[in-house]
């Protein structure tokens, strides 16, 4: 099936209340038995059809009664307020799985788990990250606020750096993991504390992870 042209690239920064590891990377149950989280990019380099998606931002909360694959879930997507009608059109249908080969990202595979779609929301997204150091800022409103920062060890040995590599995966190849908390007062209610936080450069297309 022929899909639009379309293509986003830009760093993103997530947090879901897994631990540290997130087992769902590793193909096992998450950490409490049900995953919630959000995640937020900004595409520094992106189209749709003829529209340009560049400096967009835009982000996406999530929320599963149980693991990913057993579906019930309920999602939320929010657009920066700066973005045009069109982007905005176009990003909704992006990250809502649109236009989209089956099972070819994260942002399709999220939507077909999700039985509930809640209105998407144009509200201004301040949002900063710094993907080598681990550290990222968002403000979306006060809607949405978040933070990330480097794992610290309990003993007491400074910061910890770890990476998670997935060649082929859906969402990405290569991801910085570190320490996220964050409050959410959207239709998807978060209030997570140092759970896992993860830093990657997103690179999708209509089939998947462009090379």
């Amino acid at each position: 099936m022929a899909h639009v042209d379309w293509y986003i690239e830009g760093p993103s920064f997530g947090n879901c209340n897994c631990n540290y590891g997130c087992p769902c990377q590793f193909e096992d149950l998450p950490t409490h038995g049900n995953c919630t989280g959000f995640e937020v990019i900004q595409v520094s380099k992106g189209h749709f059809g003829k529209t340009d998606l560049t400096g967009t931002r835009a982000a996406l909360l999530y929320a599963w009664p149980g693991p990913i694959f057993e579906g019930k879930g309920a999602l939320q997507a929010i657009i920066d307020d700066r973005a045009t009608g069109a982007q905005r059109e176009a990003l909704e249908t992006v990250l809502l799985g649109g236009e989209t080969d089956e099972e070819a990202t994260h942002w399709w595979v999220f939507r077909a788990m999700c039985d509930t779609v809640h209105e998407t929301l144009f509200k201004r997204i301040d949002y900063e990250a710094d993907i080598e150091n681990r550290t990222a800022s968002l403000d979306i409103d006060g809607l949405v606020t978040s933070s990330g920062r480097p794992i610290q060890a309990p003993h007491g040995g400074g910061e910890h750096r770890v990476r998670i590599d997935i060649p082929g995966g859906i969402e990405f190849t290569l991801a910085e993991i570190g320490s996220a908390s964050t409050k959410s007062d959207a239709a998807i209610k978060l209030d997570l504390d140092d759970s896992y936080g993860q830093w990657a450069i997103i690179r999708h297309g209509p089939h998947g992870i462009a090379a």
